[in-house]
């Protein structure tokens, strides 16, 4: 049998109830006082239930809080780089007192998530969070923006957790727990995983990338963030079919492994590929690919910052490795994709590849390079483009004949 990474914390921790405990507890949590959950807190409760923020057994508490955004460790003394919350308003937390059991609920959905009995109501400084989490406290940044919404109090508490919303059936076959990818890893005989975050569709760039991890390890873990991104970003199921078709025509089947996860992005860059890590770390995987501005947005941080935080962190902080690749491009002279490293022409050779910018072309219609993206992942795309543009121009209509 394979040997794989250990779990962060030394076992993977699950609160995702099943059976007769699902429904005994789900029919007690109805009677319970509800707290609405947002969207990123409803997906950290996913996590925390699946044991993909093992050791984690429910949200934090203020000592947590507080050494995490210091020293990047919990109380305990285990390494953690971001807060895991829930917050409630001033009007809620005047109905609510420790010792208090209330119900979890999302709050787009509706659906009952879970349960916790309330060890600690605090408040925290937002704007500190934010400074030491994200780097600044600036109001346009999308993960600042939703810190500094949350209400005036934290509670915390372990949980127990009832569902996974429809991920599992919007992504069949696709959406797995930890121990699931670990058991395909243990069976295929692996024991170096490397594995690829993604958020956008995959492009050259990104298959450039997957295929040097695949040089150094036994396989490939594709694993793709399918939680809420922010306004303007490509729907998961798009992403979905852009990378799929990808692996199917240029990948060797047997060496790669394609995984959803339910988390939303914080846009934390350096601090956020920590996190990353950690619950790669728990799927399994021996190393995690760390490229040019991971889990960035804007220009809120350095293209390589993301890779030099885990030099700055205690080496026993985590048993995942990362695998660094620089700045990669399409060299129009060297006939193929390369690196700053690997390449020695001009930078007017280069054609830079970002999801951001094959995004802006493709919203505007303007001709995309074929050194660009994979053409099945083009046509996937363009199809995306089109419908958006159809379904705009009936509502500007509709819009205009006052209908």
């Amino acid at each position: 049998m394979a040997s794989l990474v250990p779990p962060h914390g030394g076992k993977l921790i699950k609160r995702l109830l099943e059976g007769e405990e699902l429904v005994e507890a789900k029919k007690k949590a109805r009677e319970l006082p509800k707290v609405l959950m947002t969207s990123r807190e409803t997906s950290d409760l996913i996590m925390i239930g699946m044991g993909a923020f093992s050791p984690l057994d429910g949200f934090m508490g203020s000592k947590d809080w507080r050494s995490v955004c210091e020293q990047y460790k919990m109380a305990n003394g285990i390494f953690w780089p971001i807060p895991i919350t829930l917050s409630i308003s001033k009007d809620e937390a005047s109905g609510l007192k420790e010792g208090d059991e209330v119900a979890l609920v999302d709050g787009d959905s509706g659906e009952l998530m879970g349960s916790m009995r309330i060890e600690e109501k605090y408040t925290i400084d937002k704007r500190y969070e934010c400074k030491q989490i994200f780097r600044i406290d600036d109001p346009k940044h999308p993960g600042v923006a939703k810190v500094m919404a949350q209400g005036e109090f934290n509670i915390a508490g372990q949980v127990e957790v009832f569902s996974e919303l429809d991920y599992p059936h919007r992504f069949p076959g696709l959406y797995a727990r930890p121990q699931q990818t670990r058991a395909i890893f243990q069976q295929r005989g692996w024991q170096t995983i490397a594995a690829l975050q993604l958020r956008n569709p995959m492009h050259r760039s990104h298959e450039y990338i997957a295929k040097i991890a695949l040089e150094v390890s036994d396989g490939l873990f594709v694993h793709q963030l399918v939680g809420k991104l922010k306004e303007g970003d490509i729907p998961a199921e798009v992403r979905v079919r852009c990378v799929q078709v990808v692996i199917d025509n240029y990948f060797p089947k047997e060496r790669v492994v394609t995984k959803v996860y339910p988390m939303e992005m914080r846009y934390a860059g350096p601090r956020e590929a920590l996190l990353h890590a950690v619950f790669r770390q728990n799927y399994g995987a021996s190393h995690m690919i760390i490229g040019r501005d991971h889990a960035g947005v804007g220009d809120y941080y350095g293209a390589f910052d993301a890779q030099k935080i885990f030099h700055e962190i205690p080496e026993d902080a985590l048993a995942i490795k990362i695998l660094p690749i620089d700045w990669t491009f399409y060299c129009y002279r060297c006939k193929g994709m390369a690196s700053f490293k690997t390449c020695p022409h001009d930078r007017e050779d280069h054609l830079i590849l970002s999801g951001t910018l094959l995004r802006k072309m493709l919203t505007k219609g303007e001709p995309v390079p074929q050194e660009f993206s994979r053409p099945e992942v083009l046509d996937i795309l363009r199809e995306y483009y089109s419908n958006l543009k159809r379904k705009a121009g009936v509502k500007l209509h509709h819009n205009a004949t006052g209908n």
